[in-house]
């Protein structure tokens, strides 16, 4: 390891633990030989990821950066952090290297990044889901809003904002004016 204070290629590990939320990560505080200036550095498994097939029949190594730049767009002005959405993209590739298989559809990643979401972000669920699914009518979009808030469990029904306002729903129907009142 070179030291990032002088350059020097002589350093020694004074100390190792694991690190990080999901304890997947060594940390190691070195020392240079040369300088005694003493550094910290992390080390990460790297799996082996199967190619993907993408719906063209085009077969493409795995790409994390993709997959991070679609889940940020899903996540666009969502309160979620950061490390909430590396966690994901962590579970995903572990996910892909335990199916110990040369490739994977693109359709399965789909399939992660929608299981995920609908955990982490319900609106970021419906963004992605619109996209990936395509949608073909508002309707179609509706019952996937629907199918979603009745898979809600009492603890997702407190920490998430309502997709649908069930009194906006309601007066979809009535034209701004059909009032019933005085009749």
């Amino acid at each position: 390891m070179r030291c990032p204070a002088c350059g020097a290629h002589d350093t020694r590990v004074v100390d190792s633990r694991v690190a990080g939320p999901e304890q997947e990560q060594i940390r190691r505080r070195r020392e240079c030989r040369e300088c005694r200036a003493r550094f910290t550095t992390f080390e990460r498994a790297e799996f082996s990821l199967p190619r993907v097939v993408k719906r063209s029949g085009e077969r493409v190594a795995f790409d994390e950066d993709k997959l991070r730049s679609g889940l940020r767009r899903a996540l666009h002005k969502r309160p979620v952090k950061t490390e909430d959405v590396e966690r994901v993209i962590d579970d995903i590739k572990r996910q892909l290297a335990s199916l110990a298989a040369p490739e994977v559809k693109s359709d399965r990643i789909g399939e992660m990044v929608l299981a995920a979401l609908h955990a982490l972000d319900h609106v970021a669920y419906i963004r992605f889901a619109s996209i990936y699914l395509s949608f073909a009518s508002v309707q179609s979009f509706r019952e996937a809003i629907e199918r979603l808030e009745d898979d809600l469990t009492p603890e997702m029904r407190r920490s998430q904002l309502r997709l649908i306002d069930e009194g906006l729903a309601d007066t979809d129907a009535a034209a701004p004016g059909d009032s019933q009142e005085g009749s």
